[in-house]
């Protein structure tokens, strides 16, 4: 039986400017399960990044509840919240958000020394994603002086350090070229298959295709789902099909 490691119940996620209120996530309830990719899509401004953050306790919902590892998050204090942040999940951005001010290893380092008081453990390890990363030879230089593929590898270096039990993506790769959004969805595969839980929004056709499950947003609303097999690039033309279908039923 799958384990839910995420569970929304009736969330609702309202903005008000001035009389004005906009709903944006309506009355959604949805799990998320251990070991699985699952892929968020909808049109613009169906509120998939919304939910992201909701799920995610970046941000916090109107009304609804959202569980994260069996604890209700819409019910804790601020530390206690901030502790899961710290421990149980990580974020990947768009936007990589490296702090340039140091270099590629103490970028990842840091938040390592966050969980893990023990530096050299923590120092070892950091070595050892950039080797696995590809991009050991860049733990000296600093977030400007590396590609922006170089660098989203090193922000999933970052997110992984602390060994997140559920890993969140707000469009990872939607500002690299093609090969290095490749080679990052690479590892987020990889990643996957070794039982890592992953949670992706995104835009993109290529990017969906890495997907166990598909979910796709409509007005704030589950419009459908999609369940296809762990990614494999010997099926990544059938799978690709299945889900362009999937999407052009609804209108993406």
């Amino acid at each position: 039986m799958k384990k839910s490691v995420i569970k929304a119940n009736n969330l609702c996620k309202s903005f008000v400017t001035g009389k004005t209120a906009l709903n944006v996530i309506k009355n959604l309830s949805l799990d998320i399960y251990e070991g699985e990719f699952t892929v968020i899509m909808g049109s613009s401004g169906s509120g998939k990044s919304t939910l992201l953050y909701t799920l995610s306790g970046m941000d916090s919902p109107t009304s609804g509840s959202v569980n994260i590892l069996e604890k209700d998050i819409t019910a804790m204090k601020e530390d206690e919240l901030s502790s899961i942040r710290k421990k149980d999940i990580s974020f990947i951005f768009q936007s990589i958000n490296l702090l340039p001010d140091i270099t590629i290893f103490e970028n990842i380092a840091y938040c390592g020394y966050g969980v893990n008081k023990n530096k050299k453990e923590v120092n070892e390890k950091t070595l050892k994603l950039l080797e696995i990363l590809g991009i050991k030879e860049a733990k000296e230089k600093y977030p400007s002086e590396i590609s922006g593929g170089m660098q989203q590898r090193a922000a999933v270096a970052r997110a992984i350090i602390t060994n997140p039990k559920i890993l969140f993506g707000d469009e990872p790769t939607g500002a690299l070229n093609s090969t290095a959004a490749e080679e990052v969805l690479d590892i987020l595969s990889d990643l996957n298959n070794n039982g890592q839980t992953v949670v992706m929004v995104t835009h993109d056709l290529k990017a969906a295709a890495r997907a166990s499950r598909l979910v796709y947003l409509k007005d704030g609303r589950i419009d459908g789902e999609l369940a296809l097999d762990k990614f494999s690039k010997a099926d990544y033309e059938n799978r690709e099909v299945l889900i362009f279908q999937f999407l052009k039923e609804r209108g993406w």
